[in-house]
């Protein structure tokens, strides 16, 4: 099992940069005086897609050799990685096959659709998603780009905070949503090269907490029954991802529901900006942790602006 190394996360960046987005980093002087530190927020909810996930799929795509992209790619999501791949595979021209559970969100369903991705259904069951991937993989010939347990995934990820190092310096900490540990991964590597005096902290729903058990034990813990407002978090730690983080993250923090969604709502309400609740857990952590972060300078990655406005939780 191969670990990205900071040239990987160069040549990615060399990669992509062209076809991404430099989103924005932001600052709230009313969520840094209620919070007692200095937040600084790269906004990659302005990203293509509506999240960071663009990065890492861009430079999965634009990896492959060519006999093997003109083939396609593949993969099973309901989220953000579906179009993110879809799009990044119309970018290069090759096709895309996503597969999806029949009861994934109609917004979700439409966007992959308008990036020219072939969506294939499925129960929306974990063993059904993966039979019928490796069906599609079987009948096409497709490369099948894992969301976050990917080499070249992890390294386009980490081009986010190359992007937020560079504009903001001197950051005592960075904060991370974790779920299935692609974006943390990745954060981690950049930060530990390009500013080795600051913390890599992750946060993470307290009702889906196994990368904070296997963080804590040292050992893989399966999800156990994980709810949460926070679907995009809902994914565990695997393999590549659970290795990186043991090496490189310092600490996970956990937020509780009411958090996250009081999170999301004033980061709407103060900065006039929409961000999905997974990416309001990171503000979330720092609100019920204050002591660690007060008076600290502190980078957040907004992972994504995709959410349902008529979701009755959040009105």
């Amino acid at each position: 099992m191969e670990i990205p190394e900071w040239k990987d996360v160069l040549e990615a960046y060399t990669r992509i940069k062209s076809r991404v987005h430099y989103t924005p980093v932001f600052t709230c002087s009313a969520i840094n005086r209620i919070s007692g530190c200095e937040i600084f927020f790269k906004c990659e909810n302005f990203q293509k897609t509506g999240a960071f996930k663009f990065r890492g799929a861009s430079n999965a795509v634009l990896s492959l050799e060519q006999p093997q992209a003109e083939k396609g790619v593949a993969t099973h999501s309901s989220g953000n990685h579906a179009a993110a791949l879809a799009l990044a595979a119309q970018n290069r021209g090759i096709p895309a096959f996503i597969v999806m559970p029949e009861t994934a969100p109609r917004v979700k369903k439409d966007a992959v659709s308008s990036y020219g991705g072939e969506i294939v259904y499925c129960t929306p069951t974990l063993e059904a998603r993966e039979s019928t991937l490796k069906a599609v993989v079987k009948r096409t010939g497709a490369a099948f780009i894992h969301p976050y347990n990917n080499f070249d995934v992890i390294c386009g990820q980490a081009t986010a905070a190359i992007e937020l190092l560079e504009e903001i310096k001197d950051l005592d900490v960075v904060v991370v949503p974790v779920g299935g540990g692609g974006l943390l991964s990745g954060t981690a590597i950049t930060v530990t090269n390009l500013s080795q005096g600051t913390k890599i902290i992750a946060a993470e729903p307290k009702n889906a907490d196994d990368a904070f058990r296997s963080f804590k034990s040292g050992v893989l813990q399966p999800p156990l029954k994980p709810g949460t407002v926070a679907d995009g978090l809902l994914t565990a730690l695997a393999p590549l991802t659970f290795s990186i983080v043991m090496e490189y993250v310092d600490d996970i923090f956990c937020a509780r529901e009411d958090s996250i969604i009081n999170a999301m709502r004033f980061i709407w309400e103060r900065m006039k900006i929409i961000i999905e609740p997974s990416a309001a857990v990171p503000l979330a952590a720092i609100l019920e942790h204050r002591g660690f972060f007060y008076g600290r300078r502190v980078g957040i990655i907004i992972t994504g602006g995709n959410v349902d406005l008529t979701d009755q939780r959040f009105i």
